[in-house]
């Protein structure tokens, strides 16, 4: 979902195969109309998802599970699957424990994925046809692409706990973010009117209320200044230093702090930008660029964020 680096936009998921201990269930398919449904292997299988590429049903809980999705990643440790996931995508950098390793989920390699010999892959884009590849060999899949608002974030996190036999998990942890987001949101001032610009990078790159990140913001009542830019660019508008310096945002989100050391320090040594209201008077808020790009569980956290912010802005 985001332009250069995402797994929201780009930035940046799954189903069931090879077996371990030397059997082999059948894999995950999508069920055609009329098919019969297999016979229940294990409590909560056989387990139907609808997911990016199709209704799918998976078997037998699986126990080898690899991730291509950073965002899935973090879904599948939430509900209890970290156990069952045996590697995770280059870019999957939380949590600390997930097994890392070079598998990318931006140009997959069908036979390094065959490699680790799952029974479930989740992925979040079908890049090079890696779901029909995968297929071909009988390694089942689930694509939970990009959440374009927040009920799809849930129902992928649904999606993930049945599919991996930790439904009530996943249940218990929707209904968290949900209770967590609806508690920052309701706490927040909205009478203020406040504006703000959200930065993915330095170039700078920003986000539009059409994008999931844009809509977490109009929870709380924020104007965003990349609505009135000249090219929304599909919800990602590049702008100017100087649109952005003429609409002097009240509060400024840099989701550009780990893979660009940017800060209120930095945006005060651009040109134009020492004297932003944001700048001068300390409302630039610094977010964790993966927790700003992902759909998952962090969701409320990156809500709970934003809020706080709110409230001090209004309260001054």
């Amino acid at each position: 979902m985001r332009p250069v680096r995402t797994a929201f936009a780009g930035a940046l998921l799954s189903a069931l195969a090879l077996a371990g201990c030397g059997q082999s269930p059948a894999p995950a398919t999508a069920s055609p109309e009329g098919a019969a449904t297999p016979a229940p292997s294990a409590k909560g299988f056989p387990a139907t998802v609808e997911a990016g590429n199709g209704s799918v049903t998976v078997t037998a809980r699986p126990e080898r599970i690899v991730s291509l999705s950073p965002t899935a990643t973090e879904t599948l440790f939430a509900v209890g699957a970290g156990p069952q996931v045996v590697a995770v995508d280059d870019q999957s950098s939380h949590p600390a424990e997930a097994p890392r390793t070079d598998l990318s989920g931006f140009k997959p390699n069908a036979e390094a994925i065959i490699a680790q010999k799952p029974d479930l892959v989740v992925l979040a884009t079908d890049t090079d046809g890696i779901v029909a590849k995968l297929g071909k060999v009988g390694v089942p899949v689930l694509l939970e692409p990009a959440a374009a608002k927040l009920d799809e974030a849930y129902d992928q996190i649904t999606d993930l706990g049945a599919a991996t036999g930790n439904a009530a998990k996943a249940e218990e942890v929707v209904a968290g973010m949900k209770k967590k987001i609806e508690e920052v949101v309701a706490a927040a001032p909205k009478d203020k009117k406040l504006t703000y610009y959200h930065e993915l990078d330095t170039t700078p790159y920003s986000v539009t209320s059409t994008t999931f990140v844009g809509q977490v913001y109009a929870l709380f009542g924020l104007t965003n200044i990349a609505d009135k830019a000249p090219d929304l660019a599909g919800g990602y508008p590049k702008l100017s230093a100087e649109f952005v310096a003429q609409a002097d945002p009240d509060l400024i989100f840099l989701a550009d702090t780990k893979c660009c050391g940017q800060s209120g320090e930095t945006l005060a040594k651009r040109p134009g930008w020492s004297k932003l209201s944001a700048v001068t008077g300390d409302r630039v808020i610094a977010l964790d660029d993966d927790v700003a790009s992902r759909w998952g569980p962090r969701v409320a956290d990156l809500a709970q964020q934003v809020g706080e912010a709110v409230s001090k802005a209004a309260s001054e």
